[in-house]
């Protein structure tokens, strides 16, 4: 058996308009959003930028720009075109770490884990989130936006 392990981030900071905020394709109730063409789903982007970290195409950028001049703005269409570029390899276990002072993350964990683990045909339990404020030494934990890292393990 060969194992793989890869590393993503994604970062964005907060604006005001009327997109709703989408964190793992999961809808939160607050009232800023992500500045992004996209729908600024950090953890999808972070998620996508393992999985790339492992097959070594790169979604998020030219494709993922090219799908938003198109009208697809939803960060799960790249993530499915991460996933599908794993092709034999199989993913173990996701875990994924959230920094940011708001919204409070805690709360909708399970949603959030429901939604990777539907996306990617995995378990629930095969993914871990974290969420912290890193006291406020960053501009995430300031409350500025939000930041994500994600680790990803694969089998063949």
């Amino acid at each position: 058996m060969k194992i793989k392990t890869g590393l993503g981030q994604d970062s964005h900071t907060f604006c005001d308009t009327n997109k709703p905020l989408v964190l793992a394709g999961v809808v939160f109730d607050y009232p800023k959003s992500l500045n992004a063409n996209s729908d600024g789903d950090v953890v999808f982007h972070s998620i996508t930028n393992a999985i790339s970290s492992i097959t070594g195409v790169n979604v998020l950028g030219a494709k993922a720009d090219a799908l938003c001049k198109q009208g697809v703005v939803d960060s799960a269409e790249y993530l499915k075109l991460a996933f599908h570029n794993l092709k034999h390899w199989k993913i173990q276990h996701i875990a994924i770490s959230i920094e940011c002072l708001h919204p409070k993350i805690s709360p909708m964990i399970e949603k959030m884990k429901f939604s990777i683990s539907k996306l990617l045909d995995i378990v629930s339990e095969d993914v871990g989130i974290t969420a912290t404020t890193g006291e406020g030494l960053t501009e995430s934990g300031k409350g500025n936006g939000i930041q994500v890292f994600s680790i990803i393990t694969v089998t063949k």
